[in-house]
């Protein structure tokens, strides 16, 4: 498989992604999903003479009664049963109806987004036996901003995600519901407002929406390029905890890194170390007492515990990337010589691992920003810093309670967390009357690291929050210019805490700016 490249390109002043059969890079993925950048199915005549070849397969093996699973036969285990031409060429969307049992909150309009992508590019590989109308109602749904609505509940991940996108498949057709101009409205009605018709399935075409792994891979996508986010500004955080408690900057020498030179250790620690690059002696921004010769672990082996997430990210931006980018149809077609072609590429095992395994080094930065935020509100461990960092006010005690309660927020958070890390792919369950009797459980693996995204953006939230507090109280953040400017963003968003006050929306809003701003940028 090629190496994954950018399609995009400049039109007029509009920017867009070309798809044209070949790789689409993850930033493509994310640009279209999250960003709104405009798709443009091909016109080359190569890749759409690849298209109708393959369509052509198709067709010549329903008229010669050649069984194609799923066309002119039924589905999974009832796939014995055979059905005529005349039945095969209209029967294939009943498979939205008996799969639209979808339960649960919409899947975000984002990942939807990045699942629509996903199928445009699987379909467009040539495999299929689909048209380019088909991919081009997809491409129109997403330039003209219309998302299906997708229950978040009830794929396996094992013959593709059957369920949610039989709502994608449906919504194309102008039933079911989707997102249009802020609203949530009937799809029929967002068609006729944004000037589309409802599409006319040909055969293959509703097996081939709905039989792969891309809502999987959609909501993986998105989770990825998050977990990226999370990543800066846990250095960033963390940093400013190392100021903030006297920490000694030593501990992110780079001979200590050169020993054990896992690259994202290598990576974490000389960021770290370029934030507390000071004006000053270290020794003056350091506590000198005997018992701080080495700083606790969620400080000192912040390098060893964060460095994993960005290593796991190496890998598992690349398997997203691999998987958006193949064809997990079934059947398939044998553009060489016509055979159909019945396996397994829907399945969502690789996913699955790879979000499993995103959960848990995700969780794991939550446990040590939290650790960072205990350090900082308990006057034994805080080297100076009054309890809960709660502002001195002058002779007697003060009435305020400081972070108190967000620190334990901060341990609620990071507890459902850790507690989420449960490998979902380990609980497959045998469906369908056994046909499914090996599932891979990858979209609740998505899901899962979704969910574990959104706690771990909200624990660096009030890490933030908390160091900046803090730092403020030491009141030399200017001695180190970088982290200076860092408690300026985060002050653009939370004031100073000088008397308690309700600090829910700050979380909210500081934890939006992890995810989509470039405050915590490294």
């Amino acid at each position: 498989m090629e190496v994954a490249k950018t399609r995009m390109i400049k039109k007029g002043k509009e920017q867009v992604v070309v798809i044209d059969g070949g790789n689409v890079s993850f930033a493509d993925i994310i640009a279209v999903a999250r960003d709104g950048v405009k798709v443009e199915i091909s016109k080359n005549g190569r890749f759409v003479q690849r298209l109708e070849k393959t369509r052509a397969m198709l067709m010549k093996s329903i008229d010669e009664g050649v069984p194609v699973y799923g066309v002119n036969t039924g589905y999974g285990k009832s796939c014995g049963k055979r059905i005529s031409r005349s039945v095969a060429m209209k029967n294939g969307a009943n498979i939205f109806r008996f799969h639209g049992c979808g339960t649960g909150e919409p899947i975000g309009i984002e990942e939807t987004r990045a699942a629509m992508l996903c199928r445009i590019i699987c379909l467009a590989r040539g495999y299929s036996g689909v048209s380019v109308a088909l991919l081009q109602q997809m491409a129109d749904f997403l330039n003209k901003g219309i998302t299906p609505v997708v229950p978040c509940e009830g794929s396996v991940g094992a013959s593709g995600d059957l369920t949610p996108m039989s709502y994608i498949g449906a919504c194309l057709a102008g039933e079911r519901e989707v997102f249009y101009q802020e609203e949530r409205m009937p799809a029929a009605g967002a068609l006729k407002k944004a000037g589309l018709k409802p599409y006319k399935y040909l055969p293959k075409e509703p097996l081939s929406m709905v039989n792969g792994t891309t809502t999987m891979s959609g909501i993986a996508a998105i989770t990825v390029e998050r977990a990226s986010r999370i990543l800066n500004a846990a250095i960033y955080a963390t940093a400013l905890s190392v100021h903030a408690l006297k920490g000694n900057a030593h501990h992110y020498h780079p001979v200590i890194s050169e020993a054990k030179p896992f690259p994202g250790q290598v990576f974490i620690a000389a960021k770290i170390a370029r934030l507390l690059t000071a004006k000053v002696p270290y020794k003056q921004l350091e506590e000198g007492a005997l018992e701080t010769l080495q700083d606790p672990y969620s400080l000192r082996c912040a390098p060893q515990v964060a460095g994993v997430l960005y290593d796991a990210l190496i890998w598992i931006k690349k398997w997203v990337e691999l998987e958006a980018n193949s064809s997990n149809d079934n059947p398939i077609f044998d553009p060489a010589t016509g055979q159909v072609l019945m396996g397994g590429n829907f399945y969502g095992g690789y996913i699955g691992f790879a979000m499993d395994s995103l959960k848990a080094v995700l969780a794991s930065v939550a446990d040590m920003s939290d650790r960072q935020i205990m350090l900082m509100v308990t006057p034994q461990l805080n080297r100076g810093l009054p309890a809960d960092l709660v502002l001195p006010m002058g002779e007697g005690p003060s009435p305020y309670h400081g972070f108190k309660a967000m620190s334990i927020s901060s341990s609620a958070l990071t507890a459902e967390a850790l507690r989420g890390t449960m490998p979902a792919s380990s609980f497959s369950r045998s469906t369908e009357s056994h046909n499914q009797d090996k599932v891979s459980m990858g979209t609740i693996a998505a899901r899962d690291a979704e969910r574990i995204c959104t706690l771990t953006e909200r624990v660096l939230a009030i890490h933030l929050l908390a160091a900046a507090q803090a730092c403020d109280i030491r009141g030399n953040i200017r001695v180190r210019p970088q982290l200076a400017q860092a408690v300026e963003k985060i002050r653009t968003i939370s004031a100073t805490l000088h008397e308690d006050r309700p600090l829910d929306r700050e979380i909210e809003g500081l934890a939006a700016a992890i995810r989509y701003s470039d405050f915590f940028k490294v």
